[in-house]
């Protein structure tokens, strides 16, 4: 069975390469959105098995980390799985340490370490 994913806050071309690494691994549809708005509509109107959210979101450069805050404090979202996309080491502790799985960095996507950090959350 398919599974869903959003992808939040990423440039096209970082949003292509995500979406070729999940297609590519996983029996997967790739949703967009771009801003803590269409996030949550997007959110309220889909059933996600995984959210992964831009440290840095690519229209606003507003900090991914508050849509991750509000999915946790939401009682009908804080079960979704969410990961940081971000390749630095002290973002991926603090989105942990709020709630997010063991995320990754656009640089790490032929880590075989991302493909198992994926595979936990999504299955294979």
């Amino acid at each position: 069975m398919s599974k869903r994913v959003l992808d939040v806050g990423q440039c096209n071309p970082d949003h292509s390469s995500l979406s070729h690494f999940l297609t590519s691994n996983f029996d997967v549809q790739v949703d967009r959105s771009h801003e803590m708005n269409d996030t949550l509509q997007k959110l309220q109107s889909n059933q996600y098995d995984l959210v992964m959210i831009n440290r840095k979101l690519d229209r606003d450069y507003s900090d991914g980390m508050e849509i991750l805050k509000m999915i946790k404090a939401d009682n009908t979202m804080k079960d979704v799985p969410v990961v940081l996309i971000s390749n630095y080491e002290d973002a991926q502790e603090t989105a942990v340490k709020a709630g997010a799985a063991p995320g990754f960095g656009k640089a790490q996507l032929s880590d075989p370490a991302t493909l198992e950090k994926v595979t936990a959350i999504l299955g294979s």
